[in-house]
């Protein structure tokens, strides 16, 4: 079957099974927008609902959060890999449909890459960060390997040509047995290979705020981070329960002749609402990429920018590509 028509065919049954997707992001609160650190943009922005003609009405601008629509402004995420037994190594494929209803073959690259591949559980205790290629006709490949059985939700993070920014995000299912984990209570500190990292900050519903990281090995201060894809450390949030996805990036970036390589990264983040959120940073050092995941609540009771305390530890996923996670 050729690349239309079976695009054509998996969008049926896309309809049903994301309808109830669709319906919950409507209801949800709305997305700000962090001020741009420094040349860096955003991702995870909704950019507008669409309307029946497949178009975003401005004043609807960023009423959804990003990740939480299959489709956005006539783009659709299509997942052409229908079946992902856990624990195999996967040839996943999947595409983007335009408003036209072909597949997307031109993208802006943003961050050194076209598009940006997140997945995570939904219990949210696994994630990955994965750059997909281009297997050809719109169509793109990457190795995927799922953990256990259980629910996953993929992101698709892209912007067409000529057109904005987004995040479009599916569901994938790993048959068998699945017990879902309770989410991790809230962690200010993980360790991941040696390297421990702090936060410091805290999320402020519908208020852009500053998030602090650092990063040490071995009791001592890390200054000589490596660049990953254009800046020296990404940080993704997620909202535990719907998993609204807020793709932040930090102040500065490598070589502007003021961001230092560590061992401080800095970043302005803004939650969508009160919630608990899931945070992933990703940082090189070494040659190798890392990821170290957090814990945070948003309650509105701390000041735009306010330093919090720290509490519990938590622990990091370390690795590249079909690993606990990594970067952008």
């Amino acid at each position: 079957m050729n690349t239309p028509a079976k695009l054509g065919a998996y969008a049926l049954g896309l309809a049903v099974v994301f309808g109830a997707t669709f319906g919950v992001g409507t209801a949800v609160g709305g997305v700000g927008t962090p001020p741009a650190p420094k040349g860096h943009t955003a991702h995870g922005d909704s950019g507008g609902v669409p309307t029946a003609s497949g178009q975003a009405t401005p004043a609807d601008t960023a009423a959804i959060p990003g990740g939480l629509q299959v489709s956005q402004n006539g783009y659709t995420l299509t997942p052409l890999t229908t079946t992902v037994e856990p624990g195999k190594n996967t040839d996943f494929r999947f595409a983007v449909t335009g408003p036209d209803g072909k597949p997307v073959t031109g993208y802006q690259v943003q961050h050194e890459k076209k598009l940006h591949f997140i997945l995570v559980s939904r219990d949210l205790a696994h994630f990955q960060h994965l750059h997909p290629a281009e297997a050809g006709d719109g169509v793109w490949s990457v190795p995927l390997t799922l953990p256990a059985a259980g629910a996953y939700r993929m992101f698709a993070d892209f912007a067409p040509e000529g057109g904005s920014g987004m995040t479009l995000g599916a569901d994938l299912y790993a048959a068998g047995d699945y017990a879902p984990k309770a989410l991790p209570g809230v962690s200010r500190t993980a360790t991941v290979d040696g390297y421990t990292v702090t936060l410091d900050g805290d999320l402020v519903p519908g208020r852009a705020s500053r998030i602090t990281l650092k990063v040490s090995k071995d009791g001592k201060p890390v200054t000589d981070l490596q660049p990953y894809l254009g800046a020296y450390g990404h940080l993704v949030a997620l909202r535990g329960g719907d998993l609204a996805y807020l793709h932040v990036h930090p102040d500065g970036e490598p070589g502007d002749g003021t961001t230092q390589p560590g061992p401080e990264i800095v970043f302005y983040a803004e939650a969508p609402s009160r919630g608990d959120y899931r945070l992933f940073l990703d940082f090189q050092h070494d040659g190798t990429v890392r990821t170290a995941d957090f814990t945070l609540h948003a309650d509105g009771a701390a000041a735009a920018g306010e330093h919090g305390g720290h509490e519990e530890s938590g622990s990091g996923s370390a690795g590249h590509g079909g690993h606990g996670g990594h970067g952008h």
